[in-house]
């Protein structure tokens, strides 16, 4: 297969190297360069000009799809809020049920580890 490769690039390079390049004709007037180069600066125009107005015409959607989506996701989001607030709530009101009991407990516990009597605070 490699050896087919190599000589077919071999007959190839030595067919192109045997034939005699051929001298280039001008059969065009000097107006049908202008005109050729005219007609391709026009049609690279077209195109810009196209491609600008798609582009815009991509942003605007974009942007509308984007305010769309926005717009949904706000509404679900207060949508979960007002859904999840009882449960919001009782979580906060428990937390500080426990807090609670948990400073009068230390309280009893302080309580009982020091007494109450004033004896037991230092006399300056």
């Amino acid at each position: 297969m490699k050896a087919n490769l190599v000589l077919a690039a071999a007959a190839t390079a030595l067919a192109l190297s045997v034939a005699s390049p051929a001298p280039a004709q001008e059969t065009q007037g000097p107006g049908v360069k202008e005109t050729v180069k005219e007609d391709a600066k026009t049609a690279g125009h077209a195109v810009a000009n196209g491609a600008k107005t798609v582009g815009h015409e991509v942003a605007d959607t974009s942007r509308k799809v984007g305010h769309e989506v926005a717009d949904a996701s706000k509404k679900v989001g207060h949508e979960v809020a007002e859904k999840t607030k009882p449960a919001r709530e009782a979580v906060a009101e428990d937390s500080k049920k426990a807090g609670r009991a948990i400073a009068h407990g230390a309280e009893k516990a302080k309580d009982a580890v020091t007494g109450k009597s004033d004896d037991s605070k230092p006399k300056n």
